[in-house]
């Protein structure tokens, strides 16, 4: 069993930059493959970026290349979500999860994802 605590979020202005963390529990974190997504009001969770258990490999959704970063520190059993250049439309509650399935990659897709955290809300205003 996993548990993700995360943290991090807030309010911030269109163009600003927040962190978002996510503290795994457990020993074998670092065999894990990580993402995150993300579910705005009235639309369906969706893949924002993932990162395989060597962090060798990074995945992102099109519409975050270039302004977003995942990363992971394994010593601490934490990976990170930075976050630039942030728009109105980013306005969702995010969520880390955990793969304990893949080794070399990581899954873009929510059903791949067998832990979740608990969610935390970024507000981007205009």
């Amino acid at each position: 069993q996993v548990q993700l605590v995360q943290s991090g979020g807030g309010l911030v202005q269109a163009g600003g930059s927040l962190r978002l963390s996510c503290a795994a529990s457990g020993r074998t974190f670092s065999t894990y493959a990580m993402g995150w997504f993300r579910q705005a009001p009235g639309k369906e969770r969706e893949f924002v970026a993932a990162i395989s258990w060597t962090g060798r490999n990074t995945y992102y959704a099109d519409s975050v290349k270039g302004r977003f970063t995942i990363s992971r520190d394994n010593a601490k059993n934490t990976v990170y979500l930075q976050m630039n250049s942030l728009k109105p439309e980013e306005t969702a509650v995010y969520y880390c999860a955990a793969d304990p399935t893949r080794t070399i990659t990581a899954a873009t897709t929510l059903d791949d994802y067998h832990y979740w955290g608990q969610g935390t809300q970024v507000t981007v205003s205009s």
